[in-house]
């Protein structure tokens, strides 16, 4: 199997490149632009690489050419990535190109990154509460920020180009992704504040897991579009999930809100539909180093 990954040198795509060529996949890795230093690139284990711009129509066409599969990770990640008008840009087009062209050439399935981001609470300066939980696929659009809009844009394209071209699309709204240092570092920071992520609700995922979660995506038998919730059960905190909807989201319900520290988000379509659950979970390896302590 031959599969196409955008944005491999990101913090996703280098764990997908790395993951899909574990498992077997010819991987053609794609970053906008090459490595200052060919040695450390990540993406260099895949079986070739390729740069260029994806805005670009020819270019765009040109490396979906001969795949089995599509995984467009390649975005820039926050609003305050660029100017509004570049992440609206390059997020919205770069998903239009990538995503048109595989599905003109045939591509039968394409797995599009997008994020819980995509609601509108993640970036919201207006600290937007959720109005339903747990917080399923189907929750209404809030967002004001532009990288939100880019990314529910992007939802949009990733259906359109199913139902346009009949291959099938499978769209994954990730949370927070780490690990290694990058998830401790992340954990300190919302665990000293918990109100500085009450945005994303305290979602998380081992990039691991991700990784894992975008295999089922390319994997499971499907048809048509599909857009799943990719977070780990459990939340960052080390408060229970009701105390911190009350305490920073008042006015959300709260009568089906999780127990412990349960995610606010919905998990039943990833279970249903990719059959995915977890491997990796911080509060496991903080409990463990207490042991040993």
């Amino acid at each position: 199997m031959r599969v196409l990954v955008t944005g491999a040198r990101g913090t996703l795509g280098r764990e997908v490149v790395a993951h899909l060529t574990a498992r077997g996949w010819s991987v053609r890795a794609h970053d906008r632009t090459p490595p200052q230093d060919a040695g450390a690139d990540p993406a260099a284990e895949a079986a070739e690489t390729a740069c260029g711009d994806l805005l670009d129509p020819e270019h765009a066409r040109s490396v979906v050419t001969g795949m089995d599969a599509v995984v467009h990770a390649a975005a820039l990640p926050s609003p305050t990535s660029g100017t509004e008008q570049e992440v609206f840009s390059n997020n919205v087009m770069a998903a239009y190109q990538v995503l048109d062209a595989a599905g003109r050439a045939g591509v039968p399935r394409i797995v599009y990154v997008s994020s819980l981001s995509a609601l509108g609470m993640a970036w919201s300066a207006r600290h937007r509460p959720p109005t339903e939980i747990p917080v399923t696929e189907r929750h209404p659009y809030l967002a004001e920020d532009v990288y939100g809009l880019s990314k529910h844009l992007g939802e949009l394209i990733a259906e359109t180009t199913a139902r346009r071209w009949g291959s099938t699309v499978v769209s994954l709204r990730f949370p927070f992704l780490g690990s290694g240092d990058r998830l401790r570092d992340h954990l300190r920071y919302v665990q000293a504040d918990p109100a500085l992520d009450r945005g994303a609700l305290w979602s998380w995922l081992d990039t691991r897991d991700a990784a894992r979660g975008i295999e089922a995506a390319l994997v499971r038998p499907l048809t048509g579009h599909h857009l799943i919730n990719l977070v780990a059960p459990d939340t960052t905190a080390t408060r229970p999930t009701r105390e911190l909807l009350t305490r920073y989201h008042p006015s959300a319900p709260l009568d089906r809100a999780p127990d412990g520290y349960g995610t606010p988000y919905a998990t039943h379509l990833a279970t249903q539909l990719l059959g995915f659950t977890t491997i990796h979970g911080w509060r496991q390896d903080a409990a463990r180093q207490e042991e040993k302590a």
